[in-house]
């Protein structure tokens, strides 16, 4: 095996949490001795050991003069756990493949420089661009101030959402349903707004999916609601979990949610509504790192508008809902075909009966 299998392999591993470790990024570690992996190990929360260790712990005496692949530069300082590069110094491991430095300030190139001057040998940028996909959410908050915003959207054949009167269960069949409970696994927080909860009653929960570890959370659950018309007996308001209120800086709605689990934050006014961005700001200074918006038209349409929307997962059925039911995005701003938004279509696949479509917006 070379360098790209064995650093393949750490990336399979980084990938294997159901549940993200979020606000952490996702990382895996395989340990190598005379071309025989003798350990491997991944982040698997928040909190417990970093992938080094756990590969380090494994492979035990093996460790020395070996050679350790690792999908993110080992950490450098003290945060929960003591730092990955000490524990590679410590371990006499004779050289370090890296996919990708780490964008936190706290590390960006110390750890590498650490290794370096005990004498280990350092490699950098094998599968950087598959590690960096990965952590899309954390590298863009580390260096943008700003969380992954991912919408995922249920359409039928014809591009729609809804009926007119605003029934959408279900458009898709119990294999997409089941894959978008594991996208809500794998990310911190779900945005909705105030019309899915008053027309839906959502709990925007993590469902059968059996947790592996006992420290899941479920996500973080985002209210858009600028002129406070959720009521506190909302579904939403009462799931395990937190739930973050967005209103209007002069909103006073968030009186009748304090005896609740609930966070009111207040936010400045655009046009009238919330802002987006100074919400989504706000959510990466919270250690937010991606987002699932799962949302009607009106706040999908608007975060679009505003370039907001880093990628689109779609499900489309094989049915179809006629010309009076609601479409993906509400854009009344798009008149000629020179203002339409284009996307680059990144992966389709069919999940039952239903096609599965990642889409980046092309700005």
């Amino acid at each position: 095996m070379n360098d790209y299998e064995f650093m393949a392999r750490s990336i399979v591993l980084a990938a294997k949490p159901v549940f993200s470790p979020h606000p952490n990024p996702r990382v895996g570690c395989v340990v190598v001795k005379d071309s025989v992996i003798v350990g491997e190990g991944y982040h698997e929360f928040a909190g417990g050991p970093h992938a080094e260790v756990n590969a380090l712990t494994q492979a035990g005496d093996r460790a020395k003069q070996s050679t350790v692949y690792v999908t993110l530069e080992p950490c450098s300082h003290y945060g929960r756990t003591p730092p990955c590069a000490d524990a590679l110094i410590k371990a006499q491991v004779s050289e370090v493949v890296v996919a990708m430095k780490d964008p936190n300030p706290q590390v960006a190139g110390q750890g590498i420089e650490k290794l370096k001057k005990a004498g280990i040998k350092v490699k950098f940028g094998v599968l950087e661009d598959q590690a960096k996909d990965l952590n899309k959410g954390f590298i863009k908050r580390m260096l943008f101030g700003m969380p992954w915003v991912r919408s995922k959207i249920a359409m039928s054949l014809d591009g729609r959402t809804s009926m007119s009167s605003g029934e959408s269960k279900w458009i898709t069949g119990p294999q997409a349903r089941r894959d978008v409970q594991l996208l809500r696994a794998n990310t911190h927080a779900i945005l909705t707004g105030s019309g899915t909860v008053l027309a839906d009653n959502p709990s925007l929960t993590v469902r059968d999916l059996e947790a592996a570890e006992n420290s899941f959370r479920q996500p973080v659950r985002v209210i858009v609601d600028s002129l406070g018309k959720v009521k506190e007996t909302a579904k939403v308001f009462h799931e395990d979990g937190q739930t973050i209120l967005a209103v209007l800086a002069s909103s006073q709605a968030m009186l009748s949610h304090a005896e609740l689990n609930v966070e009111c934050i207040k936010l400045p006014e655009e046009s009238g509504k919330v802002s987006l961005k100074a919400l989504l700001k706000e959510l990466a200074n919270k250690q937010i790192n991606d987002v699932l918006v799962e949302a009607g038209p009106g706040l999908n349409g608007a975060l679009l508008s505003q370039g907001l929307i880093d990628e689109v997962i779609v499900y489309m059925s094989t049915d179809v809902m006629g010309d009076d039911a609601n479409g993906m995005f509400h854009l009344p701003n798009l008149k000629l075909m020179k203002d339409k938004v284009s996307f680059s279509c990144m992966d389709v696949r069919k999940v039952g009966n239903d096609i599965r479509m990642q889409l980046l917006p092309v700005y």
